[in-house]
């Protein structure tokens, strides 16, 4: 670390050091405002005085010290729950709009409710974003009487709701929402035609749960709204079959971290011999080309068990970073076709994509945003890059006592297979519960297969039996328990010792706890430390350890194996220099994550300021700022959805072409900006036309039913879901030597040197 670097982290670190000061005198005030004495009717007074000095106008701050002193009161009259210092200063900092990092087990859920109640105080509304629709049901069950004793409403928000429930959800002074749900909801009020038809309010504040996966794992991902899909004559199969007959190496090759594939000067002579198309790089072969490079990723790169599974006949991917069925996603189009022709399944047409928006974008719409998360600093530049969130690591309320142990790397695979088979049989033997995170279904699959075979019974935990997974995690922490999991263990569980019975968990703590293993180094520290993060919750003990080989992944993208050249054995490697190296490759792969992520912007932050625009103007028309007829309205509002309707399916096929941008030495995302920015300034003039058109064939007229006769309604039924946007992600020019070659050849010699077929 150089000289200004160190600098700048003691200054960081001093900075740290004085905001939690502060936050401990400011939680020793709140303690001091004792307001136990205090009967019922006293106490929600004080809230109805809270309540109109913050309506008239009083800032926040100046009320927080009486506000979180009531609720402290509150939830040990409603719930017994007394908070803890380290809780209420978590609150502050949330309230000061930081991201917090505060340890599992430490009582995130109790410490949003202090912020939450008062932003909530204006009646502007606040939203708590949660992980998924139980924990948003739970937390809002679960805090509820806190709220409702202070005289506030509270509601959740679950998918599948109906119009008004959802109204009357949004309208409550605190409601609890998964962050896709709300976006999804948003999307929905962006094509209503008429504003009854709407359910959220003006943004104001938000608490976001799990925040380093919402705002960063899955910030780019983008939420859909789309037509019905039909049924579809893909020709996926085709492209499939091709694919098939392609050979790796001799035909086609991959990128320098596997990510994407292309094929070579060889692979092009073969593919336009089996599509009989001639030269596959003339512009009207685009789609060929394309089709087949979607093909190709499905049939090389996506592997079924570990990127997927197949149950009841559908495609459903897997999240990555939680190793949970992703639900309601797919990936973009074609390669969604080209997946399900791979596994021979019956294709589906896509639907009309009517709105995107990424999440990232979503959660940029509410002026004030705060979160918290276990596992924060190790990603703090970059939330202070893209959000301006800096992180406050809040102090447990018990030391942490996780024994976290070294990483122990072996050679080969078969050898870290076999030594982790064993270390689970010899903890097992005296009772000690284990939690085992492996890398894919297929992985946890054979490692119980394996245990089965050395007489250890486990529970297994993916994303093939995801429904038994409140069963198996209930259980997790109990004597002699051996759990074999997917990440799907790693975030959002909380594992209890002895199964929550306090006799069990005395002995499991005398045998030292939870025993966290893990089978592989994921890419980002924060899912390792998510991992072991399930150890150790309140001062309990316990120990974490990784088996890594250096045939793994992660490491021979990076040629490990390769500068080592260590000779196979059956015994870990015992060199301090080899686990530094490790480390740094994590490193390494989060900052190129990082800057992947910031070029990606580059592609959708423009297209998002574009729909900000239209939205703005369309915003105006729904809720009648604008003086119009209800048929100039009614007729405006549907052509604005129209046309960008079809700006994004253009949007959407140039960024699956764009990269070949990068071969005429063009820039693709400045490519991209110019080719977008020229559509759109034509979407305005098309509106104006094809309304002043209608206009005059209806007449003038204000029937609702002459409307529905010329078309002028919403789509009859509307689906969302949610993009894998990987791939294109992926496709950002990074075209090998040869593919360039090939593409050379093929598009720019041939012609002129007469090589073309007849």
């Amino acid at each position: 670390m150089n000289i200004a670097a160190k600098f700048m982290q003691k200054f960081k670190d001093y900075d740290t050091r004085q905001k939690l000061k502060g936050y401990r005198e400011k939680a020793e005030l709140i303690r001091k405002r004792n307001l136990e004495p205090w009967d019922e009717m006293q106490l929600q007074a004080e809230s109805l005085r809270l309540k109109k000095e913050a309506s008239s106008g009083t800032p926040l701050d100046e009320l927080l010290v009486d506000a979180y002193a009531l609720v402290c009161e509150a939830a040990k009259r409603q719930l017994g729950l007394q908070p803890y210092d380290v809780q209420i200063m978590a609150a502050i900092a949330l309230h000061e709009r930081f991201l917090i990092e505060q340890h599992t087990g430490e009582g995130k859920t109790l410490s949003a409710v202090m912020p939450a109640y008062l932003n909530a105080l204006t009646g502007e509304g606040v939203h708590v974003l949660t992980f998924n629709d139980y924990l948003a049901n739970r937390d809002a069950h679960w805090m509820g009487p806190i709220y409702r004793f202070l005289g506030l409403t509270v509601k959740s928000v679950q998918a599948g709701m109906s119009l008004s429930e959802k109204q009357e959800a949004y309208a409550a002074d605190i409601t609890y929402v998964t962050a896709k749900e709300a976006g999804f909801d948003y999307l929905r009020d962006t094509i209503a035609l008429n504003e009854a038809d709407t359910v959220h309010r003006p943004f104001h504040y938000v608490i976001v749960d799990e925040a380093d996966s919402l705002l960063l794992d899955e910030a780019r991902v983008p939420l859909v709204i789309a037509g019905e899909p039909g049924f579809s004559e893909s020709d996926g199969t085709r492209f499939a079959e091709v694919a098939r007959q392609l050979e790796q190496d001799a035909h086609y090759e991959f990128d320098e971290f596997k990510r994407n594939v292309y094929l070579n000067e060889a692979g092009s002579a073969k593919a336009e011999e089996l599509l009989a198309c001639g030269n596959l790089y003339e512009s009207h072969n685009t789609y060929l080309l394309s089709s087949l490079n979607c093909a190709l990723h499905a049939e090389s790169l996506l592997k079924r068990d570990v990127d997927y599974i197949v149950r009841d006949g559908k495609i459903e991917l897997i999240d990555e970073y939680t190793g949970r069925v992703a639900e309601n996603r797919h990936l973009p189009d074609r390669l969604q076709a080209a997946l399900t022709a791979k596994e021979g399944l019956q294709p589906s047409a896509g639907g009309k994509i009517l709105g995107t928006i990424t999440l990232q974008h979503f959660l940029s719409l509410y002026p004030k945003i705060c979160g918290m998360t276990a596992t924060a600093h190790v990603s703090a530049m970059e939330f202070e890059d893209i959000y301006a969130l800096q992180v406050v690591q809040i102090p447990p309320n018990r030391p942490n006592i996780r024994v976290d142990h070294p990483h122990r790397i072996y050679t080969h695979k078969e050898a870290k297979f076999k030594a982790l088979v064993h270390e689970i049989s010899s903890v097992h033997r005296v009772g000690r519960p284990i939690l085992i995170g492996t890398s894919s279904v297929e992985e946890s699959d054979r490692l119980a297969e394996a245990l089965a075979v050395a007489g250890v019974p486990c529970h297994v935990l993916n994303a093939s039996n995801d429904a038994e997974e409140a069963d198996i995690i209930a259980k997790a922490g109990e004597i002699g328990a051996v759990t074999v999991s997917t990440n799907m263990a790693g975030r959002g569980v909380d594992i209890r010792l002895g199964g929550g019975n306090p006799t069990q968990a005395e002995i499991v703590a005398k045998l030292g706890g939870l025993y966290v293993i893990g089978t592989h180094m994921n890419e980002s520290v924060r899912i390792d430390n998510q991992l072991r993060g399930r150890s150790s919750r309140q001062g309990d003990p316990g120990a974490s350890v990784f088996f890594i080989s250096l045939e793994d992944e992660l490491l021979l993208r990076f040629g490990i194996n390769q500068a080592i050249r260590a000779p196979r054995q059956d015994e870990a490697l015992e060199e301090p220099v080899l686990r530094s190296k490790i480390v740094h490759i994590q490193r390494v792969v989060m900052g190129q994550n990082f800057h992947i992520r910031k070029e990606l912007n580059g592609y959708s932050d423009m297209v998002e300021d574009q729909r900000r625009i239209l939205y703005e103007e369309r915003l105006g028309i729904l809720t009648g700022e604008k003086p119009m007829s209800p048929s100039e309205q009614r007729v405006r509002l549907f052509y604005i959805d129209e046309f960008w309707a079809d700006h994004l399916a253009y949007v959407s096929y140039l960024r699956e072409s764009i990269h070949l941008e990068s071969l005429a030495s063009r820039n693709p995302i400045d490519e991209f900006h110019v080719q977008i920015t020229q559509a759109y300034e034509q979407i305005s003039a098309k509106i104006n036309s094809e309304s002043a058109n209608m206009l005059v064939r209806l007449g003038g007229s204000n029937d609702p039913a002459k409307w529905e006769e010329f078309g002028l309604k919403s789509p009859t039924s509307t689906r969302t879901y949610i993009i894998s946007d990987q791939y294109i992600q992926n496709t950002r020019s990074s075209w090998t030597a040869t593919t360039v070659l090939a593409y050379y050849i093929r598009k720019v010699f041939r012609p002129i040197f007469g090589w073309e077929k007849a």
